[in-house]
């Protein structure tokens, strides 16, 4: 039973702490709609997205007054669209727009699933399908892409790192007139996850079932404030005090999802109890780390706090949930973090320091802006840098990286909204070109030969 305390925590963590359910996200299977004809399987696509979240918004907005907790996104995931554009190649931009159009008919922020996962090799129907990426992204508003090219149990597919530099390069120059605002719409991904209710990396995987709502919570500023509360505490009871926080926001996210599920006539999946931050001031995984005593995230010290951070927030998380999944920990977007922003701005927080971070936090390098020229083949490398983490050590890491067209390093890229803003990093003047162009495959690592 909840008691009259912690619905009193709730409405104080709501109404002064930023607490928010960040997402709801509806999973749809589109197996069932591949046609004889590309024209007919868009119309199908488009059609049961339509059906199935017909009253996705509403119902998001109904808890939130119900409950009186803020929902902030209402998005939809979709089986990976290069499994069902697979005997259309060429032609994939129709699924694409079909998908866009079910995205606005819904009125959802976000659709993910324009998806190719390519971890062990890429078929020509794949190969076709990320090559449409660039032309998508740019022609396209709510549509989310992703491509993963490594897992533990491979290793990572070369080819399609080498690839995916080439894509992102070309989506920066096809939205150009947007700073480069297509690239924050693709992730690049080393062992994605298939109930991921965050976008730009939600997909549907082929695992799941027909129609899943999966709830992505968040809560930096509450867990910031709890923080606050024990300035010259241990690290132990640091630890604790992130668990007990966690525990409390995943508990409201479960609610919502079991009761979303059951309105909307779907499966309930899983709660993402990730630390999302925003752009705003008080809702922030940096000033956490700070909190914590890094008097500038990015400093000596801050990969530790974070390992704490991520570590507490899944321990608390999990004992409020029977269906924890998705990413859960913490993540790191610069653009989406004012702290992260200010601490790059300062020179403090650097690409090479992200990478360290990508160890123990939730993804990898996110939202980070580069500058314009930075070359494919650098963008590749640093895929593979993100994609070797995750590998070996058996977690999901992901880059999401900006080389906005024109700007230089010290300049600034405004996304607005959640995407907030980021400061233009420096990159090494280095060249990777040499170990990119051999292709291939990285090996898995040992402990992954796994039965």
């Amino acid at each position: 039973m909840i008691n009259r305390n912690e619905i009193l925590e709730t409405i104080n963590m709501v109404k002064n702490e930023h607490f928010d359910v960040r997402t709801i996200t509806m999973g749809i299977s589109l197996l069932d709609c591949i046609r004889p004809t590309v024209k007919e399987t868009a119309d199908a696509v488009y059609d049961k997205i339509c059906y199935r979240a017909k009253n996705l918004v509403s119902t998001g907005e109904d808890l939130a007054t119900e409950y009186g907790v803020p929902i902030v996104n209402k998005r939809i995931s979709v089986t990976p669209a290069s499994l069902v554009s697979a005997s259309f190649a060429g032609h994939e931009t129709v699924i694409a727009k079909a998908l866009d159009r079910a995205a606005k008919t819904t009125g959802v922020d976000f659709l993910g699933g324009y998806t190719a996962l390519v971890h062990k090799g890429m078929t020509n129907s794949e190969k076709s399908f990320i090559s449409s990426i660039p032309e998508v992204l740019a022609t396209t508003e709510k549509l989310c892409s992703s491509v993963n090219v490594g897992s533990t149990r491979s290793g990572i597919n070369m080819d399609a790192v080498r690839l995916m530099g080439e894509v992102i390069k070309q989506t920066a120059d096809k939205t150009a007139d947007k700073d480069g605002f297509g690239c924050a719409k693709l992730v690049v991904f080393c062992n994605a996850v298939e109930d991921n209710p965050f976008m730009a990396g939600a997909f549907h995987g082929v695992g799941e079932g027909e129609c899943v709502i999966n709830v992505g919570v968040s809560g930096p500023g509450v867990v910031h404030h709890a923080l606050k509360a024990i300035p010259d505490a241990d690290l132990i009871t640091v630890a604790e005090t992130v668990k007990k926080t966690a525990f409390k926001i995943t508990r409201v996210g479960e609610l919502i999802a079991t009761v979303a599920a059951k309105r909307l006539g779907a499966t309930q999946g899983i709660v993402d109890l990730s630390l999302a931050p925003t752009p705003v001031m008080g809702d922030s995984v940096g000033h956490i780390l700070e909190e914590m005593g890094i008097s500038t995230v990015g400093g000596h010290g801050t990969t530790a706090a974070l390992a704490l951070l991520n570590d507490a927030v899944k321990k608390g998380g999990t004992m409020a949930s029977s269906r924890v999944g998705g990413l859960s920990g913490a993540f790191i977007p610069v653009s989406e973090d004012i702290g992260m922003i200010d601490a790059a701005d300062s020179g403090v927080l650097t690409l090479s320091k992200l990478e360290a971070m990508t160890a123990v936090c939730s993804v990898g390098i996110d939202m980070v802006a580069v500058p314009g020229n930075t070359s494919a083949s650098t963008i590749s490398a640093i895929i593979a840098d993100e994609a070797a983490i995750g590998m070996v050590n058996s977690k999901t890491t992901a880059v999401r990286i900006i080389p906005v067209p024109g700007k230089k390093e010290g300049e600034y890229v405004e996304f607005g909204g959640l995407l907030g803003r980021a400061p233009i990093m420096s990159v090494k003047n280095t060249d990777s070109s040499k170990f990119v162009l051999r292709g291939g495959i990285i090996p898995a690592p040992i402990h992954g030969n796994k039965n």
